[in-house]
């Protein structure tokens, strides 16, 4: 594979590969070579090689299939520091009118071609770093002692009483795409401690915002005896965790993406704190209009996210704006012990989590204050009722992660085949 070839220096090897693109300079051709794992040129100079590899050469056109046979040398003006002397090239396909050019194309363009435009290097290297993101998570809770949990996608009902599902049948029952495994996780953290879960989501919300998908991925923690507290200190050790492990892995596709990593090197634990009732008086306090017990939109969280160079938690929302689960403040019930994990540079809310309701008295009681089925929650009660914990979680999006990280403008990239308002295709 092209990254290994820092292994065959000086030796002659064969690689599968597409050309990306091609010039020519009189009896010497410049390919660029990739074949998923990176980049290479291939020079073939027209004395140095039979007539019909020379001619195969002149043969390629942007994405045609070939193997192609030569000697790895070291050329410091490479940016992966080698490219190949040809010595033989054999044509798979010749591609032709491939529909995704150098020149610029429209956004929906791009979007019709995505099976095609994930081709493209600044696209490859978004779900390079992706992929990487996922392998940190993973890494981060296998260190610790987690155990990952599958929960389900068909959910008899919702998670926190919305009504922004997608309604199917489940035979003769109605059924729904689950909008968060949350609810099944407190149950595995019943029986196995701290789990976490990885999956998709989904949310029938018409959201057309750059923050927004209909389809994502949420990686969900539940933690058995972890008080609030204990549960800020994960989340910014988790993410600072992510962060630091792109870094370290994906140096030359955070170039590709012409990434500010002194921004991303700064992003260490501990990560500051203010209230929401702090927020508040520093957004009126900056010009915004904004009555407590409101929830905070985008500009908000920009304006709040731009005072730190850091992700910054705010602490104890107004309880009835937050979801039924959430534990109140002992010392202050009017607020729950939760907190929103808001990212810098106006990517907004990455990660929202709390301690959980474990009396069992107040969660019959907010049953009745939501309207919600005891009937189709009374499992849930029953972990309340057969050996209550003090317990919490959080959950962390992908794809805004992705955003965030990668520097990316709108999260339909952040996604092999992103799911929008009026997308389905391909």
């Amino acid at each position: 594979m092209i990254r290994d070839v820092s292994q065959y220096k000086d030796n002659t090897v064969t690689i599968g590969c597409w050309l990306h693109n091609k010039r020519s300079s009189g009896k010497i051709q410049f390919l660029q070579l990739r074949d998923g794992s990176g980049f290479i040129q291939a020079v073939v100079v027209k004395s140095e090689v039979p007539e019909d590899v020379w001619e195969a050469a002149g043969k390629l056109t942007q994405e045609s299939s070939l193997y192609v046979t030569g000697t790895v040398r070291e050329d410091t003006r490479s940016k992966s520091g080698y490219e190949l002397t040809v010595t033989g090239i054999e044509i798979i396909q010749v591609s032709s009118d491939y529909p995704i050019t150098p020149k610029e194309h429209g956004v929906d363009y791009l979007m019709d071609h995505r099976h095609l435009w994930i081709r493209s290097p600044r696209q490859r290297a978004i779900l390079v770093v992706r992929a990487q993101i996922i392998r940190a998570i993973q890494q981060f809770f296998d260190e610790r002692g987690f155990h990952l949990v599958d929960p389900p996608i068909l959910t008899p009902s919702s998670c926190e009483g919305t009504t922004n599902l997608f309604h199917t049948k489940y035979f003769d029952e109605d059924a729904f795409l689950t909008q968060s495994g949350q609810l099944y996780m407190e149950a595995a953290a019943m029986a196995l401690g701290r789990v976490y879960s990885f999956g998709p989501t989904f949310r029938a919300e018409k959201s057309k915002t750059r923050r927004h998908l209909i389809e994502f991925w949420m990686i969900e923690p539940e933690m058995a005896f972890v008080t609030h507290e204990e549960n800020l200190k994960i989340q910014e050790q988790f993410v600072s965790h992510i962060v630091q492990s792109v870094l370290q892995h994906c140096s030359n596709e955070l170039e590709v993406l012409e990434r500010d990593t002194s921004k991303l090197e700064k992003i260490r634990a501990p990560f500051p704190r203010i209230t929401y009732d702090e927020a508040v008086a520093f957004l009126k306090a900056n010009g915004h209009e904004f009555d407590w017990g409101e929830d905070f939109g985008a500009p908000h969280e920009t304006a709040i996210a731009e005072k730190y160079e850091t992700p910054v938690f705010i602490t104890h929302y107004p309880t009835e704006i937050k979801a039924f689960y959430m534990k109140p403040d002992p010392s202050r019930p009017e607020v729950v012990l939760c907190a929103d994990m808001i990212a810098p540079e106006g990517y907004g809310e990455i990660i929202g989590g709390s301690q959980r309701i474990d009396d069992p008295e107040l969660m019959e009681q907010r049953f009745t204050e939501h309207e919600l089925s005891k009937e189709a929650y009374q499992w849930y009660l029953d972990l309340r009722k057969y050996g209550s914990v003090p317990h919490s979680g959080f959950g962390l999006g992908l794809e805004r992660t992705v955003a965030w990280i990668c520097g990316l403008d709108h999260v339909r990239e952040t996604i092999p085949f992103p799911r929008l308002l009026y997308r389905l295709y391909p």
